[in-house]
């Protein structure tokens, strides 16, 4: 039986053995070792920018963040008209479509004049098209004079009205203000009160939260009671009174600021514990016991070496409390707590949309809550995919 399993096992055939007639390339196997020792060689921050890449939604949701805060630098450029450029004539007046084609023929972009009449019933205007007025838009022209930042005059502008039209977009006010002119110049105060909030934010938690993390014992048991007496208080009661102290006879540029160093008092907290937790386990590591005993100073081994470890966290828990600040910003000035005419800003348009009866007919007054709903949709997004991205290693 074994004589024949084994003549059995010479007549087999061999298994057949492939061989790959492509010419062989001594440089894939180089250019693959190259690729690895590339992602096993960077750094922290490049490994978060390649993960962040990966996340989709982050990615548009930063570039349309970016793209919203580019427009806060040329507002002037993309309005129409000025903020406070008042058309008595056309108050209330409805949006304007924007049309390609007149009676069959192609005009190019233009806009329809209006006809106003009143309602004999309820005494209200009522804007109707009239056909007979064709304005075509003008692109990259000169129209109403402004100040760039409050430096330097100028008149111009991407977008312009056609020559004795109008160019309502998103329709006009109570006192004939064009609206998207005052929605694209408040998104330079809502959105900037976020940026500068958080700063000052960071800031205050960054010192506090690493001196009660890294010194630990009363101190940090006396930081760390204060914490747990600003958190206890209810946020929106306490904004209210804040708010409420600052003084009526302050000038605009005060009360935005002022506005601004309330939320920033009110949400260092937070990030203080963060930065304390992480001070905490991180302070006994080898390189801080090295660093203190080559005698670096507390200050140095908190700010070079504990901090830098997990400041990437530290960015995505910031990023993510940005649109807190901006709803906080919106909702004092929506109930006339907050900013103040004549500073313009998302919640201030919103203020005057607070009468029900004028919302139900002239329903373009809300159309303010429309950016401040993208803006923090997408700083939701875009903090989501830096948080993932902040632990590459994970």
């Amino acid at each position: 039986m074994d004589d024949a399993r084994q003549v059995s096992r010479a007549d087999a055939a061999p298994p057949p053995h492939f061989v790959s007639k492509e010419p062989w390339d001594p440089y894939v196997a180089e250019k693959l070792t190259v690729e690895q020792e590339r992602f096993y060689m960077a750094g922290q921050w490049k490994l978060m920018w390649w993960r962040l890449r990966r996340h989709k939604p982050a990615v548009i949701c930063g570039g349309f963040l970016l793209f919203m805060y580019l427009i806060t630098l040329i507002s002037e450029f993309i309005a129409p008209y000025d903020q406070h450029t008042r058309h008595i004539k056309h108050i209330f007046a409805p949006p304007q479509g924007i049309h390609l084609f007149h009676e069959g023929s192609f005009v190019g972009p233009f806009t329809y004049g209006y006809k106003m009449a009143r309602d004999t019933d309820t005494l209200q205007r009522v804007y109707t098209a009239d056909k007979s007025q064709v304005h075509p838009i003008r692109f990259f022209c000169l129209g109403e004079t402004y100040e760039f930042w409050g430096l330097f005059e100028g008149s111009f502008h991407f977008v312009c009205p056609g020559n004795n039209g109008t160019l309502f977009l998103l329709g006009t006010d109570r006192l004939g203000r064009d609206m998207f002119s005052r929605i694209v110049y408040a998104a330079r105060i809502s959105l900037t009160v976020g940026l500068f909030g958080i700063a000052l934010s960071f800031v205050l938690g960054l010192v506090i939260g690493g001196i009660a993390g890294y010194y630990g014992g009363w101190i940090d048991n006396v930081i760390q009671r204060a914490i747990e007496i600003i958190k206890s208080f209810p946020h929106l009661p306490l904004w209210l009174a804040l708010s409420a102290a600052l003084p009526v006879t302050w000038s605009p540029l005060l009360i935005y600021f002022g506005i601004t160093i309330i939320l920033a008092l009110l949400d260092w907290p937070g990030l203080a514990r963060a930065v304390r937790s992480k001070l905490l386990s991180l302070r006994e590591e080898d390189f801080a016991t090295a660093a203190a005993l080559m005698g670096a100073s507390p200050q140095r081994i908190i700010g070079r070496h504990l901090i830098p470890s997990f400041m990437s966290h530290l960015i995505a828990s910031a990023t993510l409390s940005i649109p807190s600040m901006i709803l906080a910003e919106t909702a004092l000035s929506f109930l006339g707590l907050g900013l103040r005419p004549p500073i313009t800003s998302w919640g201030v348009l919103l203020n005057e949309a607070t009468d029900i009866n004028v919302v139900a007919v002239n329903w373009w007054l809300i159309l303010p809550v429309v950016p401040v709903i993208m803006v923090i949709l997408s700083f939701q997004f875009f903090g989501d995919g830096l948080r993932d991205a902040a632990d590459p290693y994970h």
